[in-house]
């Protein structure tokens, strides 16, 4: 690990001014910054904390008037907050069910949202990959049994974000800020698809900032389901996040998102195609499940995932079905 300058700017615009020096990298919690120093995935000639920001650890609202998270609030502090399990459930769930207790009291929620690929031939300094600069992507003819199932075409990488699914699915808005200027960026336009850009999963440009998290109110019924091959701490084998809204018995707007299926948190579309303008139940769940693995292109170490995707649509629809709101 080469040596670095340490910077702790107290205001947004001080951090988006030190972040904007050639070789400058964020910090938030820090958890996937380490993993990639520690691969030598990067060099930095400064690393800008924002740990001294205030302002940015605070969750307000409640279910009527929707919810305010903090960039820096932890996926502890949303997994055990009172008002985003009344509010959102399934996103408490989602933060709970992320790695162990000790990184979630680290991992804040912009990090979450903004971390890198962990695909073992990115992380692997030996191995030169699309997304390094290379010209191929090793896991589409090599160990890929946690690599994606859908649009693997030119990178084959999963977006690491289990929380983002659902967040996703409760038309979650960002917060960017850079110097004195402020936008506001829906998270289904955050993520970079391969095909568009290798060399980034997101849209933040040198010394843009996520500042907070809008999840705004919804009476949808929603699911949330993580798959792991074993009960411990592991990555996802599949992840499904639903919201449903409903007028009476039947499905007016459905948002149907899968991880660790794709490069990007990924909507199926005809899942969600499947659900709207019918009854929701148990038959149109089952037409919804078999759709949302339409169009899987399977490698060869993860076509078994394909079925379990299946599955896990399925139960995370159910689980909707079965919710009081």
């Amino acid at each position: 690990m080469n040596a670095f300058e340490w910077v702790a700017p107290k205001t947004t615009e001080q951090v988006s001014e030190a972040a904007r020096a050639q070789g400058a990298v964020l910090k938030a919690g820090g958890v996937d910054l380490l993993d990639r120093l520690k691969n030598n995935l990067e060099a930095p000639s400064r690393v800008v904390s924002l740990q001294a920001l205030k302002g940015l650890g605070g969750i307000a609202g409640d279910a009527k008037a929707g919810l305010e998270l903090g960039a820096l609030v932890t996926l502890a502090q949303l997994a055990g907050d009172a008002r985003v399990r009344a509010a959102a459930p399934k996103l408490a769930e989602a933060c709970w069910h992320v790695a162990t207790p000790q990184v979630r009291n680290m991992a804040t929620l912009g990090g979450n949202l903004a971390q890198r690929t962990h695909c073992w031939y990115f992380r692997s300094e030996h191995d030169v990959c699309r997304r390094k600069g290379g010209s191929t992507c090793f896991a589409q003819r090599g160990d890929n049994e946690h690599h994606a199932l859908f649009g693997n075409g030119v990178c084959a990488s999963v977006h690491a974000s289990t929380v983002a699914p659902m967040l996703l699915a409760l038309e979650a808005v960002l917060t960017v800020e850079n110097g004195k200027s402020s936008r506001q960026l829906r998270l289904e336009d955050f993520f970079v698809p391969p095909e568009k850009d290798l060399s980034r999963e997101n849209v933040l440009q040198p010394g843009d900032v996520i500042t907070r998290v809008r999840v705004p109110p919804s009476r949808a019924k929603t699911g949330y389901l993580k798959q792991t091959a074993k009960e411990s701490f592991d990555w996802p084998l599949a992840v499904a996040a639903v919201a449903v809204e409903l007028d009476g018995a039947t499905c007016k707007r459905a948002a149907v998102v899968l991880g660790a299926a794709a490069p990007v948190p990924l909507r199926a579309r005809a899942a969600e195609a499947a659900l709207v303008g019918k009854p929701f139940g148990p038959d149109s769940i089952r037409e919804a499940a078999k759709a949302a693995v339409q169009g899987a292109s399977p490698l060869s170490g993860n076509g078994y995932r394909v079925p379990v995707f299946e599955v896990v649509v399925r139960r995370a629809l159910e689980q909707a079905l079965e919710a009081k709101s």
